[in-house]
Order: structure tokens, then sequence, then C-alpha cells
């Protein structure tokens, strides 16, 4: 085996020719294209979710920014480009929203004295309007952060409505917080008045505005069943403790539940049969049960100061996009539905209420966008802890969404995601088929899912 050490000015030299392309929760290492509108192609192939006519590079890691990102416009491309090591991606908002723009020297010079000598009532009026507006960064749902400039006069109503517009979603799915006043506090924000103005929430230049489902829209996360096998009778404790942006709602065999709802334990007895006995109300039954709603108020993690890692779920900020789903036609979705949970270890009963469970939430719908979530990222929002410990534990946890005809073109890498394989799924979840398979083990499955409104 051979190997080659850099040295310092050989990955400099390396270092200057690549750069990071960001979007969202999503990163991309790339070549450095000195032609801006390469630049712009090799974003779309690496984000397909972004069309080529809206997408934008900004950044904000020159001293002139001052901490915002700003918009690089094709002039000043080839005078930054080598200025930079991460460029964000994003999707150029059509309203009143518009971002800051970096211009080129020759368009922000003092204008001539000849210029100076009379100024115009609109100039005076158009001045007064660009004091009249700050930059903000506006938190979408999913995470994604896109830096816009808007007037302080502007309503919370109406950002929401635009927003919304942007979205694809009515003005009544999403609700603003604000935590400019409450950072020195640690709080996760106060909920903003649709009929009061951004300015008088004292929002400054670089404050943040976190948009969330509303909680008339509060998302469920349903029928998540535990079944446990074992090769003998055995008595096993199961505690599930969920993270503050959910609550239990509905639990069966019902058990007391602690810390106002995210903690509860069941005690019981497994069978040779599958089925299992619980010892306070003695019900026997085929599945241990529970589900959870989302909790609007409860905010302690913000993606503005704490960005998520890859490997991260959030029930409030779940998404799925086009780099990590797939998207397929309802009328396919129940083979291949299928064909996935088959290949995750699901058996044939699990396969069936799985499929009948949700078949009348995709049918609302006329594609679907759907993701399975990594065992490890599940686990940290929704701790599950068996005492025996089990030889084996599978969690299969679902997200998906509706995706409309019209919309079909953000999604071109879903789409051919799913004609991959379905097995690429056991690798993105973690799962050890042949020991989840294996009868004389002690082995635990459970599924759920989520629908994403947003």
């Amino acid at each position: 085996m051979s190997v080659m050490l850099l040295s310092g000015e050989t990955k400099k030299k390396h270092n200057s020719q690549l750069l990071v392309l960001k979007h969202g929760q999503n990163r991309v290492m790339v070549k450095r294209q000195r032609s801006y509108n390469r630049m712009l192609d090799t974003a779309c192939k690496c984000f397909r979710s972004i069309p080529r006519n809206v997408v934008t590079l900004q950044t904000n890691e020159l001293d002139i920014c001052d901490g915002h990102y700003v918009d690089i416009t094709a002039e000043i491309w080839v005078d930054v480009i080598d200025l930079l090591n991460v460029v964000e991606v994003t999707r150029r908002v059509d309203s009143e929203m518009t971002s800051p723009v970096l211009l080129p020297l020759d368009v922000c010079a003092v204008p001539s004295h000849d210029n100076q000598s009379a100024p115009s009532e609109v100039n005076e009026q158009d001045s007064s309007r660009d004091d009249d507006k700050i930059t903000i960064k506006l938190v979408f749902p999913s995470g994604e952060i896109q830096t816009t400039k808007v007037s302080r006069e502007m309503r919370v109503d109406k950002l929401i409505a635009d927003v919304s517009q942007t979205l694809g979603h009515g003005p009544t799915d999403l609700i603003a917080f604000n935590n400019s006043n409450l950072k020195s506090r640690g709080l996760g924000g106060i909920m903003m008045s649709e009929n009061r103005s951004i300015g008088s929430y004292n929002i400054k230049d670089g404050d943040s505005i976190n948009l969330r489902v509303s909680k008339l829209k509060s998302l469920l996360l349903k029928k998540p069943v535990i079944y446990l096998y074992s090769p003998s009778d055995i008595d096993v404790s199961v505690k599930l403790s969920l993270i503050p942006e959910w609550c239990l709602s509905v639990i069966y065999p019902i058990v007391t539940t602690e810390d106002h709802g995210q903690r509860l334990e069941w005690n019981i007895r497994t069978h040779q049969d599958g089925s299992l006995t619980e010892h306070n109300s003695g019900l026997d039954v085929s599945y241990l049960f529970w589900e959870a709603e989302t909790n609007s108020q409860a905010f302690p993690w913000s993606p503005a100061s704490k960005p998520q890692s890859v490997d991260t779920f959030n029930p409030i900020s779940s998404s799925l996009d086009d780099m990590d789903s797939i998207v397929i036609p309802v009328d396919k979705a129940t083979v291949y539905l299928d064909k996935s949970l088959k290949g995750l270890g699901l058996h044939t009963e699990a396969r069936t209420s799985f499929i009948t469970y949700w078949l009348p939430s995709i049918h609302k719908h006329e594609y679907i966008a759907l993701r399975f979530v990594p065992q490890a990222a599940y686990e940290r929002a929704a701790s599950l802890s068996i005492s025996p410990q089990p030889d084996v534990v599978t969690r299969v946890f679902m997200l998906f969404r509706g995706v409309s005809k019209e919309r079909l073109e953000n999604w071109s890498n879903a789409q051919m995601q799913a004609e991959k394989d379905v097995a690429w799924w056991v690798d993105v979840v973690g799962v050890d088929l042949a020991r989840a398979s294996d009868m004389t083990l002690f082995r635990v499955l459970e599924w759920g899912g989520m629908e994403v409104l947003i």
C-alpha cells in the first residue's frame, strides 16, 4: 500500500481549485468555475430542486457583506471567486422580499458633482424607502435559510403570504417566530402577531424570523408500532423518550406518561408466538402502539444558530428534498413501498398494516415524495430503551409529502432515484437484515411515519 503525502503548497493548490456549494443542510465539493454561467450549471446539477432560472449564488464571507448573505452578480463573479471557500446556493424570491446584491465598484460609485447640484424629490423618496428596509434571515421549516430585504412597515401576514406563495402552500400553514430579543436567554422565540408590522418587534439587520408549521396544521407522528420477538418468554421494560418538539398523543396499552407526555414505560412479558402481555392491565396485545403530535410552543432548537447535520431528524423541521428522496406517481406507491419495506426486514403483516394505514393519505395526491429516516437520527428524536437489551433493533420511519404535477420539474433527481433498486434504503436506514431475521435472537421491530406538510 502506498501513501501520498501532500505538501503545504500542493494542498494550497488543490484547495484553490475547489469550492464548497451549500444549500440548506447539504454541502457538495465541486471544481471552482471562473465562468459564472458554468458555476450556475454546476449548482443546478448538485441541487436539482432549484430551477435554473431562479438559482442564486450568495456569500457572507467578505468583510463588505457585514455578516449578511449577499447575492453575487455575474459582473462581480470573477473578482470575488478566488476569495471564497463556500458559496450559498439559494432560490431567488420574486416578491417584495429582495436579497441585497453585491455590485461592481463602478455601479456603487459616488455620483458626480453635476448630479448632486439639484437632487430630485424622487431621489429623496427613494432614499427614504431604502432607509425603511432591513435585511433579515428567513428560516424555513426545512431548515433552509434565505436572506431577504423587507420593509419595516410590512405586516407579518403579508410576509407569511409571500413566503407561502413561494412554497406553494396556504398562508394558514405557517406561523412566524421572532427570537431577536430572546437570544441571550436561550429561548426559542415569541410568536409574531399577523396584524403587526415587522418593525414593531424591534427586529434589526441580520436578525432571524423562524417560520414554522402552525398549531392548526400540527404534524402527527402516526402509528409507530413496536413488535418484540424473543426465543423464550421473558419480562421486558420498554422506555420511550421524546425530544421537546413533540409529545405523546395516543398510546396502547395505556400507561402513565411523564414530563408533559414525553416519556413512558411499558412493562410486558413476551411470548414465543410474538404476542405480548402488559403487566399493569393484563392485556394481551400483538404490539405496543404510540402516536405523537408536534409541539408548536417548544423551540429549543433553532436552525439559525445551530445548523442541522445530515444525520438529524426533528419533527418540526422535517423535510424531503430532491437529493434525499424518491418521487413516484401515486398508482405506483403500493408496489414500491412493499418492495422497500420487505427489503428493510418487515414481515408480511407489518408491510400490509403499514401500507393500508397510509394509503388514504397517499391517495390524496398525484405524486408523492418519500424517504426513510436513518435509524440513528430517529433514535435521537425518539429514544427507545429496552431491558434486557435486544440482540437487534430495527426502526423504520417514513416521511412523505404530496407533489403536484406542475412541480415535478423540481424533483428530477428524486424521480431518477425512484428507478434504483430499493435495496439502497437498507444502507440509508442502517438495517442488519441477517440478524433481524434470525429467530434465535431477541429482536425488536418498529415502523411508523409522518406526512410533511411543508
